[in-house]
């Protein structure tokens, strides 16, 4: 067994559908997907910002990740894959011999710099098949309230009067007597 093995991140856009191949007779199950990825650096000589060449990647994820992936992703999400980078050959139709770049990833994930998630754990695959429930008696439940790790707006007291409606805040934004949160205008870069 070799040891050598050329492992890469994609970091890109998912550019067509996100494909369930079921498992049948010994194969597993598998999805298979592109995703394309455009590197974007900044001309110094014009000032702004310009796009490379976009390379496209078939992923392919297998087992538990590949129905996971089917259930999570679709076309346009921007995603994080990270795996073992191939070469697949086959013929095509018209019979001209092609070749692509095939990433059997290990792992993917959506690409928070872009949007939220939200997870939710799946159950194994041992115990699907056994139709056997997960064991959840020593476990704590988890109230379904908003992310505790931001404060509520009427706790943090700046000196400054909040204003009463969310589209008075708008108004305050627009006009120039407020500005946007720094953590905002962040996000947003």
């Amino acid at each position: 067994m070799s040891t050598q093995s050329l492992d890469v991140t994609v970091v890109g856009w998912i550019g067509s559908d996100v494909t369930l191949f079921p498992a049948r007779e010994g194969r597993q199950a598998y999805t298979s997907f592109r995703v394309a990825s455009t590197r974007r650096y900044f001309d110094r000589s014009t000032g702004a910002w310009r796009d490379g060449r976009t390379e496209w990647f078939r992923v392919k994820v297998w087992r538990a990740l590949a129905v996971n992936a089917a259930a999570s992703l679709r076309k346009g999400d921007p995603v994080v894959a990270h795996g073992r980078l191939s070469t697949e050959e086959w013929v095509s139709a018209d019979g001209t011999p092609r070749s692509g770049l095939v990433l059997e990833a290990v792992t993917v994930a959506h690409d928070l710099a872009f949007g939220s998630s939200n997870f939710r754990r799946t159950i194994s695959g041992a115990a699907r098949a056994e139709d056997v429930p997960a064991d959840v008696t020593d476990l704590e439940e988890v109230p379904d309230e908003p992310n505790e790790r931001f404060v509520p707006a009427s706790a943090v007291d700046d000196g400054e009067a909040e204003p009463e409606t969310e589209s008075e805040e708008i108004d305050e934004l627009r006009e120039g007597a407020r500005s946007w949160p720094e953590s905002e205008l962040a996000a947003s870069r």
